[in-house]
């Protein structure tokens, strides 16, 4: 059971080592541009590897339920699928429902667990394979994979790297569930964070919070939705950055300013040091030929939308 790209590679792990019954996924829905409807990442991958595919608009139907128990599953395994899986599905096979969850439990439980990381500043993160219960991400730990997170790592890149290790836990921990050799422990609640699912306001860019700050959401917001401002009216993203707490030259939060490593743009503590952006409409480009384009770009001021 998945929808995006980050469950691939555990269906992919899945199919080389046992039989998959049925793969469970969101419905097709509109994509961004021209709005055509368009299958999801494991949709795809499902058909490429030959498995059948079941997409219940609701998982709380009587008939989705019942679909489900006739595939007879031993264990059922979800990594991001989207949907709460309620008492009467997590019923349904023998082994259990494993679940896929990219952090270290019981930190980052909830919707966007790698963008949390990323926000938090933290320097390591990793893979948790749960047996899942009826809370969100509360569930016994089976076990757990760490990994470095690299300062310029985004939500994109992280993600990609945590959906690998996820899939080689997911490989290990399987069979040996199922052989009964692992024991699950119960995880800490006391030290439980949650995260929440993010909204395209999140990633407005508010230029009076510290450097470092809106570092980390450049980076957690990446690729979507985009940390965001605006230029002369225009929309501009922000897409690779880096912070300089320091810096503590005149400037009022906002401000563009050259400096002798680069552009940069005033926060409330310290500078943002640009290094690739992208104007509504145009490519991403690295912040000294957008310079060369737009010499006005040099002590002005990045502002909210225009509205009107």
């Amino acid at each position: 059971m998945g929808t995006p790209p980050f469950a691939v590679p555990s269906l992919e792990a899945l199919a080389r080592d046992h039989e998959v019954a049925a793969v469970v996924t969101q419905p097709d829905r509109p994509a961004r541009r021209g709005r055509k409807v368009t299958p999801c990442a494991v949709k795809k991958a499902a058909l490429e590897l030959g498995l059948p595919v079941v997409q219940p608009a609701s998982l709380r139907e009587g008939e989705a339920v019942a679909e489900l128990t006739r595939l007879a599953p031993r264990v059922m395994v979800v990594a991001a699928y989207g949907q709460i899986l309620r008492p009467q599905v997590l019923a349904i096979p023998p082994a259990g429902v494993l679940n896929v969850h990219p952090s270290l439990l019981p930190k980052y439980r909830g919707a966007s667990p790698i963008a949390g990381a990323l926000l938090a500043g933290e320097q390591q993160t990793g893979v948790t394979i749960m047996l899942m219960d009826e809370g969100m991400d509360t569930g016994p730990i089976l076990s757990q994979r760490t990994v470095d997170i690299d300062p310029q790592d985004t939500t994109g890149s992280l993600g990609e790297r945590l959906a690998g290790l996820g899939a080689e836990l997911l490989a290990e921990v399987l069979p040996a569930w199922l052989e009964g050799r692992i024991e699950a422990q119960a995880q800490d609640d006391a030290q439980a964070t949650y995260t929440k699912p993010i909204s395209k306001g999140d990633g407005v860019i508010d230029w009076s919070l510290p450097a470092i700050d809106i570092w980390h959401r450049v980076r957690a917001y990446n690729p979507r939705p985009g940390a965001r401002t605006w230029w002369k009216g225009d929309q501009l993203k922000v897409m690779r950055a880096r912070p300089l707490p320091d810096w503590k030259g005149e400037g009022k939060p906002a401000g563009v300013v050259q400096l002798d490593s680069g552009v940069a743009v005033a926060t409330g503590e310290g500078a943002l040091l640009l290094e690739e952006i992208q104007l509504a409409g145009k490519r991403a480009m690295l912040v000294e030929d957008f310079v060369r384009g737009h010499r006005d770009f040099l002590g002005s001021e990045l502002g909210q939308e225009v509205k009107g």
